[in-house]
């Protein structure tokens, strides 16, 4: 008779966090202001605003928008804002800067809302190989949030993990 086999992993404390799993659905759009630029280098303060008060502004409606420059320009505070401030209304949440950043300041947010009490004094894995772009920043809001609470924190899967914090007893 053969002997059961027990799958150790499903019976132990071990709990895993996927980032993926909060990952937030929608559109991410980055809006470049070098298009409209003279010569895509020099902001017309009159020209830029023609610009921003004749955009359709309703075409990011629940978009995540990125606002940033391609070009090698000098661009005021004040445009980045004055774009912000118009997309605001419609977009899910609007960054000044990359896309990076944006993933970024959406995992923040997001991590701070997350309840994490069912990981308590549990060892804890953090999944890894993600097919959505997760910065490398929300690993580290992750585990700025689990440290306190875990009994001890590993990055991977179940069946290969690297160990990175453990809890002093």
């Amino acid at each position: 008779m053969a002997e059961e086999i027990i799958n150790r992993v499903a019976n132990s404390k071990l709990k895993t966090f996927d980032l993926e799993e909060i990952y937030p659905e929608g559109k991410r759009v980055v809006f470049d202001i070098k298009d409209w630029l003279f010569e895509e280098l020099i902001l017309k303060e009159k020209d830029f605003r023609a610009s921003v008060k004749n955009h359709d502004w309703s075409q990011y409606q629940n978009n995540f928008v990125a606002i940033s420059c391609s070009a090698d320009a000098i661009i005021p505070s004040w445009a980045f804002m004055l774009i912000a401030a118009e997309a605001t209304p419609f977009a899910s949440k609007v960054v000044i800067g990359d896309l990076d950043l944006l993933e970024t300041v959406l995992y923040q947010e997001l991590l701070n809302f997350v309840d994490l009490r069912d990981y308590t004094g549990c060892p804890v894995i953090i999944k890894g190989c993600a097919e959505k772009p997760i910065p490398n920043t929300a690993y580290a809001f992750l585990i700025a949030k689990l440290q306190p609470i875990t009994k001890s924190i590993m990055f991977g899967e179940a069946c290969s993990t690297v160990p990175l914090y453990k809890a002093k007893k």
